[in-house]
């Protein structure tokens, strides 16, 4: 029992809350000690947040999950997790997590839990809203980013990090809507009623705007950051940017990835050395020079 909660948690997915790392690496804090505790806490608590909203989306859509070919397969749907045992851990986990949240820092609690809201509200309302699904989505990943700026005392943080994560969570917002419009071809609509609003030309043209957004914001910031060194090292990082989207694309094209981003980052290797690599290279200019 305790391996299919663990797996109903969806621990593959806690990559998403990477995002609350931002801060401390590009506020060149990831020295300090102290800040890196605090981070990992925060981490920690919206792994665990973040997986008490799946339980909650997968009660609300287990009949739905069960005509899908591969969400059939997960613990609610599945019969594999019993309905008491869950509604038990949906109501369980927030009251736990939200006040410790409140407990590491105040201004986090309120992230944390504006960020559970909002998951609620897309789970029963806005993703059957189309648009304004991906932009829920979109804004959960702002959230990931505020929370990790909550939880350290940021001394110069660029606001154009915001604009970068807003575009590159569209891109894999619109990019997973693609997916499952194409994988589930006539069923789509009885599966996920928000794709009647969705065309794969419309996606298409949605997907490649965010990924030029992307680009341009993530350019501007290796440009315009106040922390940057002076040297604009941190150019030589937009290829990495570039290919890693370009890569994307592929996966989604022609690998057929796109619906779980996640699985996209564990199983493709040069993707995964793409990111490995920008990461090295980012500690290299923040750090060394």
């Amino acid at each position: 029992m305790l391996r299919v909660i663990v797996e109903a948690l969806r621990p593959r997915q806690w990559v998403k809350n990477g995002f609350i790392f931002a801060a401390l690496v590009f506020d060149r804090q990831l020295t300090r000690p102290r800040a890196v505790l605090w981070t990992l806490a925060g981490f920690a608590i919206f792994c665990l947040l973040s997986g008490a909203v799946y339980i909650v989306n997968d009660l609300s859509d287990r009949e739905q999950d069960r005509l899908h070919p591969q969400k059939r397969h997960r613990p609610i749907a599945s019969g594999r997790l019993p309905i008491p045992v869950a509604v038990t851990l949906a109501i369980a986990l927030p009251l736990i997590l939200i006040p410790l949240a409140f407990e590491l820092r105040p201004r986090f609690g309120w992230v944390a839990a504006g960020y559970y809201g909002l998951m609620l509200f897309y789970t029963f309302v806005l993703k059957h809203i189309p648009l304004l699904d991906v932009f829920a989505l979109a804004a959960g990943f702002l959230l990931r980013v505020e929370a990790g700026v909550a939880l350290i005392e940021v001394q110069r943080f660029s606001p154009w990090l915001y604009m970068v994560t807003l575009f590159i969570a569209l891109f894999l917002g619109l990019g997973k809507r693609r997916a499952e419009l194409e994988l589930l071809a006539g069923n789509a609509i009885n599966h996920r009623k928000v794709l009647k609003g969705y065309t794969l030309p419309f996606l298409d043209q949605m997907i490649n705007i965010a990924a030029a957004a992307t680009i341009m914001a993530y350019s501007l910031y290796t440009f315009s950051a106040p922390n940057l060194p002076p040297n604009h090292a941190m150019m030589f990082t937009i290829p990495f940017v570039v290919y890693g989207l370009f890569r994307y694309l592929y996966l989604i094209h022609v690998r057929g990835y796109g619906g779980a981003p996640e699985e996209a980052l564990f199983r493709d290797r040069p993707l995964q050395i793409t990111v490995v690599l920008w990461g090295l290279l980012i500690l290299l200019i923040f750090y060394l020079f």
